[in-house]
């Protein structure tokens, strides 16, 4: 462990300040032979883990740093885009109609599958076009240069090493040769994308052909794996993963906290009402989600929406999941429009606006550049110490306010 943290610390040092124009660059001859130590150092911990040498030696012929999987690590959309613009694209007039027309055409594969795993056939279809465009975009990436490259660079080193031990495992298995193991430059795979320790965990051969091929043009393994995966966290069947809501006139928006699970009748009891105006039906326990502040649009989230985020932990993609298999099911769009003169902030804003509120006594519990639940405590600790509506949006009025 400490010849693998050496290395890696060295590849920061090559590494950083990253300019944009280096990154879409070769990497240079001292970084390539980092790399080239590093894997030599990776090697024992395969082994030891019970990859096969030949099959390490194969898997990494032709294995090379890649700078674009930095480049693609350091921006993350469904992390650095607001939310209206995620959804601009994840759910679009042309991902809905598309996934519509997928539906219809997988009917009976998706009928089937949902029959066996309790998984709507919208939900997987919204997956499936979250993740990979309906199977046009999945990834053409060598997930083993790829992880190797995230367990080098370091700032995901851990992720790195641990997925790229479960896809050399993959690998041995038999299920995908090295050539063909293609996936994202994080080293998501085929149609639904999953990670290798996923692939270990849920991925089902539903063809019954001898092989949990997710990466086929079949995307009969992938979409059923995705429903595995899905129902072996605790998928409720037919439950909604959210819904719009609109608060009542002097709503306490400290209360709108996804941790802040109450009965449906509690938030009815406050004057929470569907976007319809009717009260909140009964689907268990719910939170309010305020993704952009109050002025946009608003969620009561059920117990589905905790599972979607196990499958990707990111607010922006778990909205966009529930969102379009809604429309793929004939729904409408939000009844609130998004306030795009609302700016929200980058991560490096983030950390200054998290710094700013520390500095002034409100702290944050770290600067970390992600807005998390302490700092959204922070920010409404700030906004009701000025008197203005506390929604715990981190925007750019609120950090020129600040600053």
């Amino acid at each position: 462990m400490k010849i693998i943290f050496a290395f890696w610390t060295a590849f920061l040092l090559l590494l950083t300040p990253i300019s944009t124009s280096a990154q879409s660059q070769e990497p240079s001859t001292a970084q390539a032979r980092a790399f080239d130590a590093w894997v030599a150092g990776f090697k024992p911990r395969a082994l030891a883990a019970g990859i096969q040498s030949r099959v390490f030696d194969r898997a990494f012929r032709d294995v090379s740093l890649n700078l674009r999987v930095v480049e693609h690590d350091r921006y993350q959309p469904e992390f650095n885009k607001p939310i209206w613009e995620y959804l601009d694209t994840a759910v679009s007039d042309t991902r809905i109609s598309n996934g519509q027309q997928n539906l219809r055409a997988k009917r009976n594969l998706l009928n089937r599958i949902s029959r066996q795993y309790g998984v709507q056939p919208e939900v997987l279809t919204a997956v499936w076009g979250l993740e990979s465009n309906y199977g046009q975009n999945r990834g053409s990436f060598n997930v083993i240069e790829a992880l190797a490259t995230l367990a080098f660079d370091g700032r995901r080193s851990r992720f790195g090493q641990t997925q790229l031990i479960a896809a050399l495992k993959i690998l041995q298995s038999g299920d995908i040769s090295a050539t063909n193991m293609q996936g994202s430059w994080a080293g998501a795979m085929g149609h639904t994308q999953f990670i290798p320790t996923s692939y270990l965990e849920y991925a089902v051969d539903w063809t019954n052909d001898g092989n949990r091929n997710i990466w086929a043009n079949n995307p009969a393994d992938a979409l059923a794996s995705a429903a595995n995966y899905l129902s072996r966290h605790g998928w409720r069947n037919g439950d909604p993963w959210g819904l719009e809501v609109v608060l009542p006139d002097g709503f306490d928006y400290a209360l709108a906290d996804v941790k802040n699970k109450q009965p449906v009748a509690y938030w009815n009891r406050l004057g929470v009402r569907m976007a319809n105006g009717r009260p909140l039906p009964d689907h268990g326990a719910a939170a309010l989600l305020l993704p952009a502040g109050g002025n946009d649009p608003v969620f009561a989230i059920y117990h589905n929406f905790g599972v979607i985020l196990r499958y990707n932990n990111a607010v922006s993609y778990a909205i966009s999941v529930g969102h379009l298999s809604d429309r793929i099911a004939g729904g409408g769009p939000f009844v609130q429009a998004w306030d795009r003169n609302s700016f929200s902030l980058t991560q490096p804003q983030i950390a200054e606006l998290q710094q700013l509120l520390t500095n002034r006594g409100f702290s944050t519990k770290g600067v970390d550049g992600v807005a998390g639940a302490n700092t959204r405590s922070a920010i409404i600790a700030y906004q009701r110490s000025l008197g203005i509506a506390a929604d715990g949006f981190a925007s750019t009025a609120l950090l020129d306010r600040l600053r």
